[in-house]
């Protein structure tokens, strides 16, 4: 089987990547994401191989989300794991340090009917609809408000817990229990890397969170008005 070209797009620029083709995505790349430096040299790789395209996690600390241009249908990248790129858009979201970035790939064949995955009785990347309480939907686009204030997919920074808390008029401790609350219920649906394992809590988890977020469409730039709200209801209680 021969593969078509594919596209991919990072804040605004478009690389070509031919049939043969090895791209790598990282901080010293063919797509040079950053030059921060908890970014691996290679972290991401996209290759051809037995006449698709993958996706690889060549890396050895950072994960990957990956979802289709639904945002209905996710999987997530660990350190050695590859996928293969069966949408013809995908979106891919990581995290290094504070900062979580994003980029899509762009193909011209469809291998796989998102609907058909939509509507079948289920699998591990099929994702449920996650209700949220208002305040637990506030936390998450507080957390994720500089990556959806961006014009174009890209780069945005994730807050601390207590800048978050600040930006929300909360104490810490209330910001603690409600993200501990968010994380739970997440992680009672199957989503990963956002505990630890016997009851500890992930590190990085607001990164996580947000990429997850984000990618999957849990909250959008629609959300933002959540936060100005907040704000007003705030004032109005001084």
């Amino acid at each position: 089987m021969t593969v078509s070209l594919l596209r991919v797009e990072f804040c605004g620029e478009w690389y070509d990547i031919a049939p043969g083709s090895d791209f790598h995505v990282g901080r010293e790349s063919d797509l040079v994401i950053d030059d921060n430096p908890y970014l691996h040299r290679r972290f991401l790789r996209i290759h051809e191989d037995f006449g698709l395209w993958w996706l690889s996690n060549v890396g050895t600390l950072l994960s990957a989300t990956v979802t289709d241009a639904s945002g209905q249908v996710q999987a997530w990248l660990a350190p050695g794991a590859r996928l293969p790129i069966v949408f013809p858009q995908l979106s891919v979201l990581f995290s290094a340090g504070s900062t979580t970035y994003e980029f899509s790939v762009h193909g011209p064949s469809d291998y796989f009917d998102t609907s058909s995955a939509i509507a079948g009785s289920g699998g591990s990347t099929t994702i449920a609809p996650v209700p949220l309480t208002s305040s637990q939907r506030l936390l998450v686009v507080a957390l994720a408000e500089q990556v959806l204030r961006q014009s174009s997919p890209g780069r945005g920074e994730i807050p601390s817990s207590a800048e978050a808390a600040a930006r929300l008029h909360w104490s810490i401790t209330t910001f603690n229990r409600k993200l501990d609350n968010v994380c739970e219920k997440l992680d009672k649906v199957g989503v990963a890397g956002l505990r630890g394992g016997r009851g500890k809590l992930a590190t990085n988890r607001r990164q996580r969170l947000v990429e997850y977020a984000v990618a999957t469409r849990l909250v959008s730039a629609d959300d933002l008005y959540l936060l100005d709200r907040n704000d007003q209801e705030h004032t109005a209680s001084q």
